[in-house]
């Protein structure tokens, strides 16, 4: 029993797989003739269980633009008979007016019929009725130079409300499309009709030259489907209906040969620049100069790199650029901003060049230059260089004896002069000969009193070097915490403040520019300069300059001056 119930099964598989061959294959459409601005849905039914990639479009392509296919299979058993159909449903816009032909559709070794289409204008005359829906397309211009843009401008006509919708972008080869701005909503009486009209701007930006055609955007949607006889509206239905819009042609000029720089085809191009508001700048102080390039009626891929050109003496830290593309008024407006640190390390008056960009004027056709003009500027000398006589105010911190023995030394021989023959005068000499005396005595105490208290603490020389100590101690405290947490900018104003401290403390006329370059700091400064404005912005270590700092001023006086040049060169004497 259990055989012949297995060999019934294998039957009716074999059966079954027999059926489910491809036994007919059928094509319809959904209207004829068309306007050439809709769209015909194709449908093809291929009864069987064909393979859902059978279906082939590739023959519609010539003169057809074939839309998204859908795949949808349905299966009944009715006594054990099984009977299975694939349906494939596709959208098809004919490419012109005239007659085309659907060829023969070929499912798994069956074919369809083919079938003949009849495509006509669009029916705008007075006579004809009104249609429901349909697309227009404009462009502002159709012939154009190579990168320039195109508005490009589409509306859609709706006479009833949709249920859903959406409205794809035109195309052409070798172009960049993007929207502008915002839908345009509104409504509008053709023919004695009101639509309800959306409006949409493109911006079309050829990338080569040439005659194109820019394909129509389509629109795809949903409206509600008038039924007569349904009373209630809880269960509306809806139809699909496309619409594509009409095609345009274009003419795109190529480059003119005369055109010798980058080429930056617009109606409009300017420059500017940004600087801080000081009219005056100091060697070793960075100045942040920042221009924008401004253009209509491009993108920023487009806009070239503006010249760098300045004098030898300032170091350039550039930032790297920034770009931007704006929608404004219909038209895209391209920014490329260049930011540019500048560290002058001369002073005096310099003049740094106008900046030119030329641009080709679409409008005239002619070539124009966007100027940004020459700029004069004077630096300043950095501080400590412009008051290196400042550790002579210690002076007269180790003048007592002087003042007191230079009048006990003259004064008496000008009295003896005068007085040499009176008793009184006499008198007045040996007052003058004892303070004389007492001023001697008490200037060697002084010399002692010093010399041992120098023997006790030797890291006091002088008691200018006592006041300068704490002020320095003070800068160093303030440069240890800039350091840890500070910006490259407040780092040097620290290290500069303190610099000055420490060169008073050693009675150094040294600048600060030298005593740094012989220091062995400025590797970590140029570092920290590099990280702030330079093209490749890294980590620089802080640790690093603290412990040079501190290495440095740990040095005693003798080092620290041990590599300053003679006072008088060889062969040479006072």
């Amino acid at each position: 029993m259990k055989k012949l119930i297995g060999l019934g099964l294998t039957l009716f598989l074999v059966m079954q797989s027999a059926v489910a061959d491809v036994t007919r294959v059928e094509a319809t459409i959904d209207k004829n003739p068309v306007m050439v601005d809709e769209a015909i849905q194709l449908t093809v039914v291929a009864e069987g269980d064909p393979a859902r990639e059978a279906f082939d479009s590739s023959a519609l392509l010539g003169d057809f633009v074939v839309g998204r296919t859908s795949v949808s299979s349905n299966t009944r058993i009715i006594n054990f008979d099984k009977q299975e159909t694939v349906t494939w449903t596709t959208t098809l816009f004919p490419r012109g007016e005239g007659n085309f032909t659907i060829p023969a559709i070929d499912i798994e070794g069956k074919k369809t019929k083919p079938i003949t289409v009849r495509v006509i204008p669009v029916q705008s005359g007075s006579d004809e009725p009104a249609r429901d829906y349909y697309l227009t397309t404009n462009v502002k211009s159709s012939d154009v130079y190579l990168q320039q843009q195109i508005l490009y401008t589409t509306k859609l006509y709706l006479a009833s409300n949709i249920e859903r919708g959406s409205l794809q972008a035109p195309e052409l080869e070798n172009a960049q499309i993007q929207q502008l701005g915002e839908d345009k909503q509104y409504t509008d009486i053709v023919n004695g009709k009101r639509y309800q009209v959306i409006e949409r701007n493109f911006a079309v930006v050829p990338q080569s030259s040439g005659t194109f055609t820019i394909r129509g955007p389509v629109f795809s949607g949903e409206v509600l489907a008038e039924d007569p006889n349904a009373r209630f509206g809880f269960f509306n239905r809806t139809k699909r209906i496309n619409r594509r819009g009409p095609d345009i042609s274009i003419n795109v000029k190529p480059i003119p040969s005369d055109i010798d720089y980058y080429w930056l085809p617009s109606e409009y191009v300017a420059i500017n620049e940004e600087w801080p508001e000081q009219e005056a700048f100091t060697v070793g102080e960075p100045v942040t100069r920042t221009i924008t390039l401004t253009a209509d009626g491009v993108v920023e891929e487009q806009l070239p790199e503006l010249p760098q050109m300045y004098p030898p003496d300032f170091k350039l830290y550039p930032d790297q650029a920034n770009t931007a593309t704006i929608n404004r008024g219909n038209h895209l407006i391209a920014n490329r901003v260049e930011t540019l640190a500048m560290i002058p390390t001369k002073a005096g008056k310099f003049v740094l060049p106008e900046v030119k960009v030329p641009w080709f004027n679409v409008k005239t056709g002619n070539t124009e230059y966007a100027t940004l003009p020459a700029r004069s500027i004077e630096v300043a000398p950095a501080a400590a260089s412009a008051t290196p006589a400042a550790p002579a105010i210690q002076q007269p911190a180790a003048t007592p004896q002087p003042a007191s023995k230079e009048p006990a030394a003259q004064t008496p021989p000008s009295i003896v002069s005068g007085e040499s023959q009176s008793g009184v005068s006499m008198l007045w000499i040996y007052v003058f000969a004892s303070l004389w005396l007492l001023t001697i005595v008490g200037w060697v105490m002084t010399v002692l009193y010093f010399k041992r208290n120098q023997a006790e603490r030797p890291q006091i020389t002088s008691p200018s070097a006592s006041t300068f100590n704490s002020s320095e101690k003070e800068a160093f405290n303030t440069l240890s915490k800039t350091i840890e947490t500070g910006t490259p900018g407040q780092i040097q104003q620290a290290l500069h403040r303190w610099v000055i401290c420490h060169l008073k403390t050693l009675n150094s006329s040294q600048s600060v520019d030298s005593w740094l370059a012989q220091s062995g700091l400025q590797p970590q400064i140029n570092a920290m300069l590099s990280c702030q404005y330079g093209e490749n912005r890294q980590q620089w270590d802080r640790k690093a300059l603290l412990k040079r700092i501190s290495s440095v001023r740990g040095q005693p006086k003798s080092a620290s001056t041990a590599s300053l040049s003679p006072l008088y060169p060889e062969g040479r004497s006072s």
